[in-house]
C-alpha cells in the first residue's frame, strides 16, 4: 500500500529549517531537492556536492535531530522505501514463494559478480601475504558484522594462524592496545562508521600493525585507518543489508582458500586432526 504521508525525516529537516546556519542550509536544501541521491552517497560526497566540510555535514545531521550522518541515510531509506522495500529491493508484496526466493539469489550472485569487479588482486595478493606472516591476527566487527567475525576466525584458526575474533568493543580495543608492528587487524563494518572498530584499528595502527578493512562505504571514517580497503559492492537502501554480507563473506573465503594453498601440508594435517577430534561426537 502507498504512502502519501510526508517522510518523517524529510519533515523533522523542514522543521529545523530557521535554526540552520548558512553552510547548514545548503545541506538541508540539497538533501530535500534530492532525498533519494542521500542513501548513495558518503558523507564526504555530500560535502563536495554541496560545497561545505565534512563537519558541516555532521554538523547538520545532529542539528537536524539525528545521530550522525548514518542515522540520517538509515531514516531517510526507510521512510522513502515501500515496507516490502525495506526487507529486499525488487521484492514486492504480492510476489510468490519462487519470486521471491529468484530475487533474492539474483541479488546475491550480482552482489558478489559487482564486489569481483572493484577487486584489486594485487592487493588481495599482498592482504594474503601479510596475513600469512603475521604473528597475531584480530579479527573486529559489531553487531551484524560478528557472525562474519566469527566464521572468519574459526576458518583462520584451522589453518594454524593464531587468528582471534573480538566482537566485544572493550576487548578488541584491549586487545590492539598490545598489538605491533608484525601483527595484522581485519576490521569488517558495513557502514564504516561504527565507532568501535574505528577506535580500534586506529589504536592499532599508532601501534604499527596492518589494517585490513571490509566495508560496503569506501569513503568511511574506518578506510581513513586502511592499509588495504576491501570494498563490498550491492544496490542496497535497507538499514541491514543482505547481498553485501554475502560479498564481504566471500571476500574473506577468497583470503581463506589463498592462505591454505600457501601452506597445503599443514592445512592437510591440522584438517585431520580436526576431524579425528570430533569424530567421537558424531553418532
Amino acid at each position: 500500500m502507498e504512502n502519501n504521508s510526508t517522510p518523517n525525516s524529510l519533515s523533522l529537516i523542514r522543521s529545523q529549517l530557521p535554526a540552520f546556519n548558512d553552510s547548514e542550509q545548503k545541506v538541508a536544501s540539497w538533501i530535500l531537492q534530492d532525498p533519494e541521491s542521500v542513501i548513495h552517497l558518503s558523507m564526504a560526497q555530500i560535502a563536495q556536492e554541496c560545497g561545505v566540510s565534512d563537519t558541516t555535514v555532521l554538523r547538520f545531521c545532529r542539528n537536524a535531530g539525528f545521530r550522525g550522518y548514518t542515522h540520517l541515510k538509515i531514516m531517510l531509506a526507510q521512510d522513502l522505501a515501500r515496507p516490502d522495500q525495506i526487507v529486499l529491493e525488487g521484492v514486492e508484496e504480492t510476489d510468490d514463494p519462487s519470486s521471491v526466493a529468484r530475487k533474492v539469489f539474483m541479488t546475491n550472485m550480482q552482489a558478489i559478480k559487482d564486489t569481483l569487479e572493484v577487486m584489486d588482486m594485487n592487493e588481495l595478493t599482498r592482504a594474503v601475504d601479510t596475513i600469512s606472516k603475521a604473528r597475531h591476527i584480530a579479527i573486529i566487527g559489531v553487531g551484524t558484522s560478528g557472525p562474519i567475525v566469527d566464521y572468519t576466525a574459526h576458518k583462520f584458526w584451522r589453518l594454524g594462524l593464531d587468528a582471534r575474533g573480538f566482537t566485544d568493543s572493550y576487548y578488541q580495543l584491549m586487545y590492539a592496545a598490545l598489538l605491533g608492528p608484525q601483527d595484522v587487524v581485519i576490521g569488517i563494518s558495513q557502514s564504516g562508521s561504527s565507532i568501535d572498530p574505528i577506535l580500534t584499528m586506529e589504536r592499532a595502527k599508532k601501534n604499527g600493525a596492518f589494517n585490513i578493512v571490509i566495508t560496503g562505504n569506501l569513503n568511511s571514517p574506518l578506510t581513513k585507518q586502511a592499509d588495504i580497503t576491501f570494498l563490498s559492492v550491492s544496490d542496497e537502501t535497507r538499514s541491514e543489508v543482505i547481498a553485501s554480507r554475502v560479498a564481504q563473506t566471500t571476500i574473506l573465503d577468497a583470503i581463506y582458500v589463498m592462505l591454505s594453498l600457501k601452506n597445503l601440508d599443514t592445512v592437510v594435517s591440522n584438517e585431520r586432526k580436526i576431524w579425528d577430534a570430533v569424530l567421537e561426537k558424531s553418532i
